[in-house]
């Protein structure tokens, strides 16, 4: 205040007095919260409105802590969040389980004077320590993404929003410990309705089985089935009967949906109008082989309008029958992902590798993203494609040997299990086709099961040595891991697995929860941190956050394979003659017009 000379007047006792009172009572009232930084409930009906349990919220934290690690790809920081929260839910969850479990197994009690003690320092200790370890883990948990970044080619620039890293963390977990509670406040509601008919014990039991089924009833068939898988099924749906912006219906009578095919053009669907309608011209395969080549075959049946697989195996054949692919120098069937698609990274290099003289043939089993495919109809792939394969070995068989194609199968991801699911071994599949290339195959995949399994004492999970590379080989690099095992005969027919090391699709799995896995031993893989370690639980959805951000990275690492088809085709079909040169003339060809993903 100013006094009339505009001096600052006096401060006066009365006034003084009020601000004190406030101070004296804010350092009263922090020291009481800091002698007892908690509060306890009322009575036992407080489950909703209640102090979090110790045990439970150091353990949370810590699973935020290993949440923080690296995994198989970089990830932005909102992930990072998401990761963070569900890792800290799953932690409170087995807190609350040590909390229920210990006093049951350890009998001896301190004096209640004691527990309160030991409580309100275990409080203060934490209320310390935590922020100053959360903010160097996540300082920690930057360097470490820039590590990886730099390991897997990518740009070092990294924002690292330490501070909503946090937030989104723990609005996840309180945002599930608040549903847990609700769901704990029912159950007990549930019971004293019970009460009134039947014994104490069949109302418990019977509250804890109604409230579970409810649950998984509630989050599986409602919320994600009729709502997740719902909304993306109906997205779906409306993409399969749309376009590409591009894409126009080719004018070639060698493909699937032309004026002349047996397969109208609205039936081929989304993917199948973008396989058909992009096809390569005999012009675009001479400008890269300067001789005159042939226009390829592409044969594509949609899923609309056909009851059965079976179905639509006979029209393949029909179509393949009426192209003439039969009396091509190679016939590839190809496995399609669950919304039909096929690569044109894969596709193409053979076209060209064999100056057109090929023909290619896929069906679609499903119009459904492949992660809704994988929940609702995985086992579909296979079906389709096993009847497809089937059909066109008894077409083969009616051919004198001489007469016959070369047979080889392809797919990627979902495609690689659709065309594993058709034969029953890596024998059979050695027995029935000429070669196959499969492209990051998903984890559940049959024959890369069994390979991998029975691979040789030494070899990393990442890269196997099956049958001293007699016929199987995997590469990330296919220039160099192609030649390995040194010295070792290839022969034919060849398989060859594009397999990165940081490749997600191709590790997660459920196990990863509970189990340690084997890409995780040393030595690690090429592109693979070796500060990434395995907890349970966190690795489990630090590796399904990885699924989505698996094509954020260049080839050949996460999901990427760029152009290494081409010489995945040189190991297993190469055309008479072809050099070494010829494939790395092929694949600049291929690295210069490769269309973005």
């Amino acid at each position: 205040m100013l006094d009339a000379a505009g001096g600052r007047a006096p401060v006066s006792q009365s006034q003084r007095a009020p601000a004190l009172l406030f101070v004296l009572r804010v350092a009263q009232r922090t020291a009481q919260i800091a002698r007892k930084p908690y509060w306890d409930r009322p009575d036992e009906t407080w489950l909703v409105r209640r102090w979090p349990d110790l045990t439970a919220t150091t353990v949370a934290t810590v699973f935020f802590w290993l949440s923080l690690t690296p995994s198989l790809v970089p990830r932005p920081w909102y992930l990072q969040g998401v990761i963070g929260g569900i890792t800290a839910a799953i932690g409170y969850a087995l807190g609350c389980l040590l909390s229920w479990v210990i006093p049951m197994v350890v009998r001896w009690r301190p004096s209640e004077e004691t527990q309160q003690r030991i409580r309100a320092r275990a409080w203060q200790a934490y209320f310390v320590l935590s922020p100053l370890l959360t903010v160097l883990l996540l300082s920690e948990s930057a360097r470490m993404q820039r590590e990886l970044r730099k390991l897997q080619e990518l740009p070092p620039t990294l924002t690292w929003h330490s501070m909503m890293i946090a937030l989104i963390a723990t609005a996840i977990c309180w945002l599930a410990l608040l549903v847990a509670r609700f769901v704990r406040v029912g159950t007990r509601e549930l019971t004293r309705l019970l009460l009134r008919f039947v014994p104490q014990p069949v109302a418990v039991i019977a509250a804890l089985l109604i409230s579970a089924m409810l649950v998984v009833f509630g989050t599986k068939n409602v919320i994600f089935d009729r709502g997740v898988v719902d909304i993306a099924s109906r997205i779906a749906a409306n993409t399969d009967k749309s376009t590409k912006d591009g894409i126009i219906q080719s004018g070639s009578r060698l493909v699937s949906g032309s004026p002349e095919s047996l397969i109208h053009w609205d039936d081929l669907g989304y993917q199948g109008r973008n396989f058909t309608g992009s096809v390569l011209s005999k012009e675009q395969i001479s400008s890269f082989t300067k001789r005159p080549a042939m226009d390829p075959i592409r044969v594509y049946v949609g899923r609309a309008g056909h009851e059965s697989y079976t179905e639509q195996a006979e029209l393949a054949i029909a179509e393949l029958e009426r192209t003439g692919a039969f009396d091509r120098s190679v016939l590839a069937i190809a496995g399609t992902t669950a919304s039909g698609w096929v690569d044109p990274r894969t596709a193409e290099p053979l076209e060209y590798m064999h100056n057109g003289d090929t023909a290619i043939v896929a069906v679609q089993y499903s119009y459904l993203p492949s992660w809704v495919s994988f929940v609702v109809d995985r086992e579909e792939a296979g079906r389709a494609t096993r009847e497809l394969i089937t059909a066109v070995n008894a077409k083969l068989a009616e051919r004198p040997k001489n007469k016959q194609p070369q047979l080889v199968v392809f797919g990627e991801s979902m495609g690689v299990t659709a065309i594993e699911d058709s034969y029953d071994g890596i024998d059979d599949l050695l027995a029935k086709a000429d070669g196959a290339l499969l492209v990051g195959p998903p984890n559940y995949s049959p024959i890369w099961t069994q390979v991998t399994q029975g691979r040789e004492p030494g070899s990393p999970v990442w890269r196997p040595v099956y049958d001293r590379g007699r016929h199987v080989r995997f590469a990330q690099y296919p220039q160099r891991d192609l030649r390995l095992p040194e010295g070792a005969p290839w022969e034919r027919p060849r398989v060859v697995y594009l397999q990165n090391a940081s490749d997600p699709i191709v590790w997660w799995s459920p196990d990863l929860a509970i189990k340690r896995p084997e890409w995780l031993r040393e030595p690690v893989g090429p592109d693979v941190t070796e500060e990434v370690n395995w907890f349970p639980f966190v690795t489990f959805w630090q590796t399904s956050m990885d699924l989505a951000t698996s094509y954020g990275v260049e080839a050949p690492h996460g999901h990427r394979y760029g152009t290494n088809a081409v010489e995945g085709w040189a190991a297993v079909a190469p055309p008479k003659g072809w050099t070494d040169a010829d494939t790395l003339r092929l694949k600049a060809f291929a690295e210069a017009h490769e269309a973005p993903y």
